[in-house]
Order: C-alpha cells, then sequence, then structure tokens
C-alpha cells in the first residue's frame, strides 16, 4: 500500500469538551502519514487552547483561526484549500475514529481503485458511551441514488484528489457536506461504501442537526439553489427522503 498524505479536515467552533479525544482518536491512528488542519471559527470557549497544546508536540497538526464566525462550509473550504494531501479526509471536533480507520481505507481505496469512499460508522452520547446504533453503507452509491437518501458520513469520508481535483462545500448552512458528495458523484459516477465500523459520530441536543425543521429547510435549499432542481424534481425527492425518515430506513 502506497503511503500517501492524507489532509484532515476539521472544523472547531465551541469543542472544548471534546477536541481533546478528537486529536487523540487522529494520534492513535495505525496509519502516520497524515496533516491535521484544524479551522477555527470564532470559538468562545478556550478549544484553541487544547490545539495549540497538541500543536507544539506534534507538527502534523495544524491550527487556522478565521477572522468572523462564517459557519462549517467556510471553515472546511479553508482547510480544503491549504491542505497538502493527495487524500482528503473529514472529522468533526466532536466525532472519533477507530484506530484503523485511515489504514483499512486507503487500503479498500487503493486496491480497487476508487476516488471516493466512505465507512459504516457507530452513533455514541454527547459523554462517549457508544450507543447500539450503526449507519450501514452501501456498496456503492450513484448521484441520482444519493438524491434520493444520504447513507454517508462526514466523518467517514475519503477523497482523491488526483483523480477528482480539490472539491469544495456549497456555502449553505446545514447540508453543506451532502452538497460536496453530490458534486464528487458527479464528477466520478459513484461512491463505495466499506461497510466496516471505522468511525463513531457524536450525538448532541444543540447541534443544527436537533432541529427536524431546519433539516427540511435545508434539504429544499439544496435541492433548489445548489442542485439547481425544478420544484417537482425538488418536492419529489424531498419527499422521498422525509418518507425515509418516517420510515428509519438508513
Amino acid at each position: 500500500m502506497s503511503c500517501e498524505l492524507i489532509s484532515i479536515i476539521t472544523p472547531l467552533y465551541n469543542s472544548k469538551k471534546f477536541i481533546e479525544e478528537t486529536i487523540e482518536s487522529v494520534l492513535n491512528q495505525t496509519y502516520y502519514n497524515w496533516e491535521m488542519i484544524i479551522v477555527d471559527d470564532c470559538s468562545s470557549d478556550n478549544g484553541i487552547e487544547i490545539v495549540n497544546h497538541y500543536k507544539k508536540q506534534d507538527n502534523r497538526i495544524k491550527l487556522i483561526k478565521l477572522k468572523k464566525n462564517s459557519g462549517g462550509a467556510v471553515a472546511r473550504n479553508t482547510a480544503i484549500k491549504e491542505a497538502k494531501g493527495r487524500y482528503i479526509a473529514f472529522l468533526d471536533s466532536d466525532d472519533l475514529w477507530h484506530p484503523k480507520k485511515l489504514e483499512k481505507q486507503i487500503e479498500f481505496m487503493q486496491k480497487n481503485n476508487y476516488a471516493f469512499t466512505f465507512t459504516k460508522y457507530q452513533q455514541m452520547t454527547e459523554d462517549s458511551n457508544l450507543i447500539d446504533k450503526f449507519i450501514n453503507v452501501p456498496e456503492k452509491i450513484s448521484y441520482r441514488k444519493a438524491l434520493l437518501i444520504n447513507p454517508i458520513g462526514c466523518l467517514t469520508v475519503i477523497y482523491d484528489t488526483q483523480k477528482v481535483g480539490k472539491v469544495y462545500m456549497p456555502l449553505i448552512r446545514k447540508r453543506q457536506d451532502y452538497g460536496l458528495w453530490l458534486k464528487i458523484l458527479k464528477k466520478e459516477g459513484y461512491g463505495y461504501g466499506l461497510n466496516e465500523n471505522l468511525a463513531y459520530y457524536r450525538l448532541r441536543d444543540n447541534s443544527i442537526s436537533a432541529s427536524k425543521m431546519n433539516l427540511v429547510k435545508y434539504q429544499w435549499k439544496l435541492y433548489r439553489e445548489v442542485e439547481n432542481l425544478s420544484i417537482v424534481e425538488s418536492t419529489f425527492y424531498l419527499g422521498c427522503v422525509t418518507m425515509s425518515k418516517l420510515l428509519k430506513i438508513k
């Protein structure tokens, strides 16, 4: 397996309680050739002090501070722009990785010549207690299929810039990661799932995701303003997504 540089994209906003554990899950990776680019979106806590502590100990950890609060899309795009790695991976400041996550996923990509991949993941509580809730992934997904349902967790994605170039997130407040996956799928054709549990997603009550109405609003915004779908198409896809949530289809 070729040990190419991986750039890990981590936006930081008031995650003092979690960022240490997140960084430790990166430091514990069996794949060593990475850089972790943390972009602070004007946090009001002292999370950046924790980042600076680790930064002094390991020069693979980098910190960028935005001048004004701009949201997750701008923070992630800033990191992608600065990234030097062939591979781009995403890990939010409150999520965690299995120690072999990078090793196994890069091997999966290189063995099969895949440009865009994602993995199964598990949910955990705000206090890092794992719960019996796993998000399984399909073997592959197309652009049209992804419009109907998004099984791709941001904390699991890796894409290959040598194959698809640097691809950036649309500047919307929510669903920007989903918008990025759709961009890549339009360019590449398919994304491929490694159905092995390699990441842990933290459930937080105060997240934007917690509001169901916000999810509907931003889903509509994604279809209409980012993907430029017609009202008929947008209504159809939004109905499918809503129904899948009601039926708890993952």
